[in-house]
Formats: structure tokens, C-alpha cells, sequence
């Protein structure tokens, strides 16, 4: 039995993925932004180990985030599965970033600094990220004219590239990125072509299996087999500039002496 942590675990993938788990014997401790999200999903809280709240957007919520989870107890497995697709502007966070990078890339980043480090970190990213630019001069969108798929797109790239950074810098965290397909949820649409189930099962697996396919690190996976991402992902260099970037933007480095969070 694994005690699982999943972001964004109030519809969608998070959900499905927090009710297999559980119907598969794990502790899981479930994730909403809002009071009334946590609400909709009484019956599967109910079963829950727990339930922590907290909007991803702020960076002062995620710290709470992160002692609610590390008030439970050490998790097993964080699955960073909560993200927005296509926003209208750019928007602002109480920190003045941009949405899109503050709940897509930012969040993931503060709670793995913040969360006392699990055996397995699991992050979502998508077929879009080879889309995303490798330049991060502007990755906060001050500068540019919006544009949300391009942001969006950018933000995925950045989260396969940290999961990827975290494989090489922690050897004693099995880390992976995860395209779960363009699934049929309510950020991907009724419409959705790939299979709704094993967009979620490949992070279940993932977060628990002890078969040796699924205990290892560094991988970028759809659908339970490995696929190559985008070359910025697996760059040493672009890992270290991206790394270095997002210290600069939150005030908290992930990497330091002996691989400790500050």
C-alpha cells in the first residue's frame, strides 16, 4: 500500500486517478482549489486518507499546500497532475505571473521544494510541449503578446524538462513526465480522441508498480510506453537555465548543496 498525493484531484484525470488508487487499497490524499470544489467530491474524500485546499495560483497557498500534505505524513508518490489549458489573458497572480506559468510550471516547482521528497514524483506534461520555445528570457509573458496555446505549450515543456532535471539531480527520486493524451475531460472536451483511461492509468502505475518497466527515472511516457520528448528536455544546459530561472522568479532554489531544497 502507497500513500499518493495528486494535485488538481477534483475532476478529470486527478479524479479518476485518486479513485483507482483508491479502490486499489492506497492511501490517497486528495487536492482542491476552493472549498466548493472540494464539495462536488464528498463521496471519494470520504474514502480518502485526507483532502488539503488551496489555490495553486498563489504562491502563499501553495506553502499551505505543502504543510497540510507534510502534516499527514510523508506521501509515497506526488502525482502534479492540476493545470489550465487555454486562458483568455494573461492574467495575474497575487505574485503578478502569469496564470498559465504560475499554476502549470510554477506550483509543481514549489510544492516538490516544499513537500518532503517522496520515493516518486509524477508530472503532467503534453504532446504540446514540443511546440514550446526554449527561449527564457520572457517565460513570464511581460514582454510578449499573449498568446495562450503558445504559453500553454511552453509551460509543458518546462514541466517534462524540471521532472527530467529532477531524475538527474536526485538519484533517489524516481521522477518522470507524463502525456496523458488529448483525453476527453473538461480541459481537453467531449470531443477528445485518446482513451480517457489510460490517460490516467500510466500515473497510477507509475506512482505504485513495482514491476521493473515503471521504477525508473527520467522518462517521458503516453500510455504506459516511453516516447521521446522534445531535445530541450533531456539538455543538461537548458535543465540548469530553466532551474536557475524559476529560482529567480519564486525566491526558492530546489537545488542546493547535496541536493536539498532551501
Amino acid at each position: 500500500m502507497s500513500r499518493i498525493f495528486i494535485t488538481g484531484s477534483t475532476d478529470g484525470l486527478g479524479l479518476a486517478a485518486a479513485r483507482t488508487l483508491i479502490s486499489e487499497g492506497h492511501e490517497v490524499v486528495l487536492h482542491a482549489r476552493s472549498r466548493e470544489r472540494a464539495a462536488a467530491v464528498s463521496e471519494t474524500s470520504a474514502a480518502a486518507l485526507g483532502l488539503v485546499i488551496g489555490d495553486l495560483a498563489s504562491t502563499e497557498a501553495n506553502r499551505s499546500i505543502a504543510e497540510q500534505v507534510n502534516a499527514i505524513g510523508r506521501m509515497d508518490a506526488v502525482i502534479h497532475n492540476a493545470g489550465i489549458y487555454l486562458e483568455r489573458s494573461r492574467g495575474e497572480t497575487p505574485e503578478g505571473h502569469a496564470r498559465t506559468l504560475a499554476v502549470n510550471t510554477l506550483a509543481p516547482y514549489l510544492l516538490t521544494a516544499w513537500i518532503t521528497r517522496p520515493e516518486r514524483l509524477i508530472y503532467l506534461s503534453s504532446g504540446m510541449h514540443r511546440s514550446g520555445a526554449s527561449a527564457l528570457d520572457d517565460i513570464d509573458w511581460k514582454k510578449r503578446p499573449w498568446s495562450a496555446s503558445q504559453a500553454y505549450s511552453e509551460s509543458k515543456l518546462y514541466i517534462a524538462t524540471l521532472a527530467a532535471a529532477i531524475a538527474r539531480r536526485w538519484p533517489d527520486v524516481l521522477s518522470n513526465a507524463v502525456d496523458p493524451g488529448w483525453v476527453p475531460t473538461k480541459m481537453g472536451g467531449a470531443g477528445a480522441p485518446d482513451d480517457l483511461e489510460m490517460g490516467h492509468l500510466t500515473q497510477t502505475w507509475l506512482a505504485t508498480s513495482d514491476e521493473g518497466a515503471a521504477r525508473v527515472s527520467g522518462g517521458y511516457w503516453y500510455h504506459r510506453q516511453q516516447r521521446e520528448a522534445a531535445a530541450e528536455v533531456n539538455d543538461a544546459g537548458f535543465q540548469d537555465a530553466l532551474v536557475e530561472k524559476l529560482a529567480e522568479l519564486t525566491g526558492i532554489r530546489l537545488f542546493e548543496t547535496g541536493g536539498r531544497a532551501q
